[in-house]
């Protein structure tokens, strides 16, 4: 995942516009406080969820929420760079890996 615009950064929220590549697939991973709203803007996002198992396909103009402390994951399963506007907040942010 890469960061390509900061949109706002404080000591309890971010916005950013973030990027995934061609078949990149994120780490398994959770936030202890904030809560992920994730839209996608191009592309194609798979947003898989832990406890209890779910995936959410993200195409352009939809969103998914993760509550904190919740093991995620985010995958692009094209072959075209997928972007996504990322709202995190309100809390300290983190990203602890989980080991799936």
């Amino acid at each position: 995942m890469k960061e390509s615009e900061v949109m706002i950064k404080t000591e309890t929220v971010r916005v950013r516009i973030m990027s995934l590549e061609p078949r990149e697939t994120a780490d398994w991973h959770y936030h202890t406080e904030v809560t992920d709203d994730i839209f996608c803007l191009t592309g194609t996002i798979m947003v898989r969820m832990k406890e209890p198992d779910e995936a959410v396909e993200l195409t352009p103009g939809k969103r998914c929420r993760i509550k904190p402390r919740r093991t995620h994951q985010l995958e692009n399963p094209d072959e075209e760079t997928a972007t996504y506007l990322l709202i995190q907040g309100v809390g300290k942010y983190d990203f602890n890996v989980a080991g799936i």
